[in-house]
This record gives C-alpha cells, structure tokens and sequence, in this order.
C-alpha cells in the first residue's frame, strides 16, 4: 500500500517538522520506498532461522575474574597527610 501525502503530514506534525511542497513530496516518496523494504523482508520465510545475537560464534568471551593487584592499604595511607590509625583526617566543615 502506497503511502499517502496524509500520512507524511501527521508525521511531520508529530515530530514538529514544517516540510515544505518540495520536502513533502520528497519525504513520501523516501518513507514509501523504505516501507517496500520492510514488506519485502516481512515476506521472507524465517520459520528455520535460529535467532542470534552476535553473527559470529563466540564462546568465552569474558577473561575470568581474577585479582591481579591486591590492595595494600598501608601503602595506600602513607600518602596521607594527616591520620588517624585507619583512618584519613580531613578538616572540619559543619559548624
């Protein structure tokens, strides 16, 4: 079904879009040609086509979880300018 220059309007009114004669005649014929497209794709037998998510086959794709860089958290309180055991020190800002 051919799609209609009424059709083309309520859509450029739905998306706020002032379409000109010119634009209007042009976007029609866009918006019907890619409409065939989805026709013709919608007519195309996938009964025996298996659903996928990636085209090419993949197994493993994820590296497994491995800590690689333990915390040292002495290390990390060294550069502390103040301390308090564990604990950083930072200045008071509630009054």
């Amino acid at each position: 079904m051919p799609l209609s220059r009424e059709v083309v309007r309520r859509i450029a009114m739905l998306a706020r879009l002032e379409l000109g004669e010119r634009d209007e005649v042009a976007v029609t014929e866009q918006l019907d040609h890619i409409l065939q497209h989805f026709e013709t794709l919608a007519a195309l037998d996938t009964a025996n086509v298996a659903p996928t998510a990636h085209v090419v086959d993949m197994t493993e794709a994820y590296r497994e979880d491995v800590v690689t860089n333990l915390p040292a958290a002495e290390a990390l309180r060294a550069n502390a300018p103040a301390r308090d055991g564990d604990f950083f020190k930072v200045p008071k800002i509630i009054e």
